[in-house]
């Protein structure tokens, strides 16, 4: 094998249509477009999603509101969630990878820390945000609200 006799995959080449090429190509005449109208003229371009007249989806469906591109999305988590776990896990020290672990936030989310709920726990809470409340619970007990 040389680069001599180097061809492509078998079926993988097609030849295009060749249209405009007298009558006897049997693609002579309109080319293959038709009659008349706006589409068998050179120079056309139909417009981003038009469906032929028909009301096209970007009208027919309705928008309102608007979408605030800057907005930061948390994943809530109530002080009484974190009391829970504290008990059952024996913990002192709440940090996002321990809230992932058990199911509470996702690895890729941002927590807030919300104050639902009651602390009977001196807790180390390490989180991407706080509420004044739940701030104000953890720090009661002697416990830390560290942000990160």
């Amino acid at each position: 094998m040389d680069l001599s006799n180097l061809k492509p995959a078998k079926g993988s080449v097609k030849n295009n249509k060749r249209v405009g090429r007298g009558q006897g190509s049997g693609r002579g005449g309109t080319s293959t477009r038709g009659h008349k109208g706006a589409q068998s003229r050179s120079g056309y371009s139909r417009k981003i999603g038009f469906e032929g007249g028909q009301m096209p989806l970007h009208r027919r469906v309705p928008k309102f509101g608007f979408k605030n591109i800057n907005r930061v999305d948390y994943r809530g988590v109530n002080v009484d969630l974190i009391q829970k776990l504290a008990e059952e896990k024996n913990l002192t020290a709440i940090d996002p990878l321990v809230l992932i672990e058990n199911g509470l936030a996702g690895k890729n989310d941002l927590i807030k820390i919300l104050g639902r709920g009651e602390l009977n726990v001196k807790l180390e809470v390490t989180a991407h945000a706080f509420t004044k409340k739940a701030k104000e619970a953890i720090e009661s007990l002697g416990g830390s609200a560290i942000k990160l």
